[in-house]
């Protein structure tokens, strides 16, 4: 697990490992979520890059009668 630290600007460095294996770009969008009490930092990504993301999804899964 790497470490950074906050700076007073309230920005971080992504350690270049975790950069490198992303392929994190400069400039690049990132989406922040705040979830429980931890930030997620998501690559944002173009819509042309996400088709076919959800191929193959179980959709057998039961649903509530209001959200048929």
């Amino acid at each position: 697990m790497e470490s950074v630290k906050l700076s007073s600007k309230y920005q971080v460095v992504i350690p270049r490992a975790i950069r490198d294996s992303l392929h994190l770009l400069p400039g690049q969008m990132m989406q922040v979520l705040a979830y429980g009490n931890r930030i997620e930092l998501m690559p944002a990504r173009t819509i042309s890059e996400m088709r076919g993301f959800l191929k193959g999804i179980d959709t057998t899964v039961t649903r509530e009668g209001d959200r048929l």
